[in-house]
């Protein structure tokens, strides 16, 4: 764990215009959104921290888009990456995030704290709005987050939208991965054997079911387990989420270096 973390410390974008790789957590009304992003804040403080809200109510608990810096424990310093946490999916409409206002967010114009509406999106007339976002202020990775118990019984409209946001992403050209979580006894598991961690905790049918839905290569899949009721840190747990966060950024970079030059050396960066 000790190597991920120095490996996760000294990470920076290789795009000189970008200073932190953005990561945006998508995924139904409880499927572990905020709670990652706090497992992951807690690995790098090295205590327990909930600063993103959690809740379990059937409406999303998230109401505003937040970004979140992540800062090492060791000397209080921001990292290279932060995640975004949004309002939750939910099948019928005028309920959770209005899916009008995912292309805004993917390309950058919704600022931090923006207060969400299911009714009524963000639009370039709101004061509120970026209305020319730079390469920095995009969404880099988009990590959808589902509960593995709820795959098989996700509804055709929660399906349709997932399609529809997929189309979008690739559509901008952002990375893409799926986080499942809620994965039960992830740590004993993992102790007995992180090597074959994919073989022995996942369901191969699950991963090809994800995989062919939403358009995403099996190993851009990742199993998590979030802190929840947790008093303690557990240093499996910190491994797992480390791996992952750590592959995020890889592929993110992996993309940087495919963009045109116009992009990465940018006319912002020049003007």
């Amino acid at each position: 764990m000790n190597q991920l973390l120095e490996e996760l410390r000294a990470f920076k974008p290789n795009v000189d215009l970008i200073s932190e790789i953005r990561i945006l957590l998508l995924g139904p009304v409880g499927s572990g959104k905020s709670s990652f992003i706090n497992s992951v804040r807690s690995a790098f403080q090295g205590r327990l921290t909930r600063q993103a809200i959690v809740g379990s109510d059937d409406t999303s608990i998230t109401e505003q888009y937040r970004t979140y810096s992540v800062k090492d424990g060791n000397d209080g310093k921001s990292l290279a990456f932060r995640l975004c946490d949004s309002m939750g999916l939910h099948e019928k409409e005028g309920v959770g995030l209005c899916m009008d206002d995912i292309p805004h967010i993917l390309k950058g114009c919704v600022p931090d704290r923006y207060e969400f509406s299911p009714h009524k999106p963000i639009t370039p007339y709101d004061p509120a709005f970026i209305t020319s976002p730079s390469l920095k202020d995009r969404i880099h990775c988009v990590a959808y987050v589902l509960d593995i118990k709820s795959i098989s019984n996700l509804s055709s409209k929660m399906v349709a939208k997932f399609k529809q946001i997929q189309k979008e992403v690739l559509k901008c050209g952002i990375a893409c991965v799926v986080l499942l979580t809620k994965m039960g006894n992830c740590s004993k598991t993992l102790q007995e054997n992180f090597s074959n961690m994919d073989k022995s905790m996942t369901s191969q049918s699950q991963i090809i079911q994800v995989s062919k839905l939403l358009d995403i290569p099996t190993y851009n899949i990742f199993m998590v387990e979030n802190y929840t009721s947790e008093l303690e840190l557990d240093p499996f747990k910190d491994t797992l989420i480390l791996f992952v966060l750590r592959q995020m950024l890889r592929l993110v970079n992996d993309m940087l270096e495919d963009m045109p030059l116009e992009e990465t050396e940018g006319k912002t960066g020049k003007e």
